[in-house]
């Protein structure tokens, strides 16, 4: 089969701009240490409020002194529906969703996480002092316009924790997977 030379600088062109888009992004994964999730902890969606990390919800600080916040998603609603944060404090969320996926954000941060039924999501972030609104964007059914919560996050020294830290491992309090 005959393939014309432009055609042939064409296919050449395009497979070496697949080459140089597939180097770039392995190096600035490898160079920023930038990867899928592992170690994904999974949980039964049925269980969730029985389960000891999301039987209660709101915030608790760990043994080590970091400080966590506990969500749980269900149909059209956020548990809790306030959350109060200590401002420019790493804080780590850990969240699921009971009954279908979710879309967790916190409005003019980047803090986004999809909830999917039996896994829990987390990540670490901090906030400027300020009130937040806290929406899914994931739509999730009829009631999906008005699922939202409140978050405020207040100098550390005016901030206490809204519950006792959960009856988890270690590891759990780490961020790590105990699953």
């Amino acid at each position: 089969m005959k393939i014309d030379r432009y055609e042939k600088i064409w296919m050449w062109a395009s497979g070496a701009m697949l080459c140089a888009f597939f180097a770039t992004m392995a190096g600035a994964a490898i160079g920023s240490s930038i990867g899928p999730p592992s170690h994904v902890q999974t949980i039964d969606p049925q269980k969730v409020l029985s389960d000891p990390l999301f039987h209660q919800q709101g915030t608790w600080v760990d043994r080590g002194g970091r400080v966590h916040a506990t969500i749980v998603a269900t149909a059209f609603a956020w548990l809790p529906a306030q959350l109060t944060l200590p401002a420019a404090t790493p804080v780590t969320f850990h969240m699921t969703s009971i009954d279908v996926l979710h879309g967790f954000e916190i409005v003019r941060t980047n803090a986004q996480a999809t909830l999917i039924p039996g896994y829990v999501s987390q990540f670490t972030t901090q906030f400027a002092p300020g009130d937040y609104m806290i929406v899914c964007n994931e739509y999730c059914g009829v009631g999906h316009h008005i699922m939202a919560a409140k978050m405020a996050a207040i100098p550390r020294s005016q901030w206490r924790p809204t519950m006792a830290a959960p009856d988890v491992p270690p590891a759990h309090e780490n961020g790590h997977d105990s699953h």
